[in-house]
């Protein structure tokens, strides 16, 4: 299954859990948008953080729902390949594997 088939499934999987249980889809929906308009780093900046984030975690899904924020937002893949050495370095060999997925996401996702 392709990185974009991933996304497209996580995001049919969010839209039936926001329907289950709406009030809280809104309130997560609205702290997002807070955490990501707000404050002194820029959004590319604070998609690199969930990146690496979701790398150490081991959060496939989010994995691919922040490459595409951040191919989105411009980010190089010399960028990104920071955030996952660092990302690695937090998070040791699972990391390593994580990453691995995510450039693999990053890459494909560039492409178009």
């Amino acid at each position: 299954m392709s990185w974009t088939d991933k996304i497209s499934e996580t995001r049919t999987q969010l839209r039936g859990l926001n329907k289950a249980i709406p009030d809280t889809a809104r309130a997560f929906g609205a702290l997002g948008k807070s955490v990501k308009e707000g404050g002194v780093l820029d959004l590319k900046t604070k998609e690199f953080v969930a990146l690496g984030m979701a790398v150490v975690s081991r959060c496939e899904p989010c994995i691919s729902l922040h490459c595409d924020a951040l191919v989105k937002a411009g980010a190089t893949k010399e960028e990104v390949s920071d955030v996952l050495a660092m990302s690695i370095q937090m998070g040791g060999g699972p990391s390593m594997m994580y990453a691995a997925k995510a450039m693999e996401c990053f890459e494909e996702l560039s492409a178009g």
